[in-house]
């Protein structure tokens, strides 16, 4: 099960954002702005990167980016971010959107894509990161394992 909580030793791998469709993020069809969308999934990478990296991180690409359903004004999102591989100082991550029907509950898969993150030192510069594949470090004496 991926770690999805955030300790010295643990490093999340995973993370969830809700948010809610008001008017101002639509386009005149009444429905999600794909560019409100795209935002929502940056955002959401981004945070998944910065907790795993403890990095200042970037994003240096986004790529197929899939709209699957229109999602509608009034409804929920929630965004799934997971780091799915890692490089030197790069992650790949991949998120999905769902919108979820506030009155019903029906949940369907809305926008899913992926964006590569990259972790930066002080000086701006690509630092490297911990590979994906690496276990976390042993706590210390007396840590209470959470």
């Amino acid at each position: 099960m991926p770690n999805v909580l955030s300790s010295d030793s643990a490093r999340p791998v995973e993370a969830r954002m809700v948010e809610i469709v008001f008017p101002d993020h639509t386009n005149h069809l009444g429905t999600l702005f794909g560019g409100q969308a795209l935002a929502w999934m940056d955002k959401a990478a981004f945070i998944v990167a910065s907790r795993y990296a403890r990095r200042t991180v970037v994003t240096a690409r986004s790529e197929r980016i899939d709209f699957h359903v229109a999602v509608p004004q009034g409804a929920l999102v929630e965004l799934l971010a997971r780091i799915t591989a890692t490089g030197r100082s790069s992650m790949q991550v991949e998120v999905e959107m769902h919108t979820e029907d506030l009155l019903t509950g029906d949940h369907r898969l809305a926008t899913r894509g992926g964006f590569t993150m990259v972790a930066l030192d002080s000086h701006g510069q690509p630092t490297p990161i911990r590979p994906l594949d690496d276990p976390a470090p042993a706590p210390g004496p007396g840590a209470n394992p959470a």
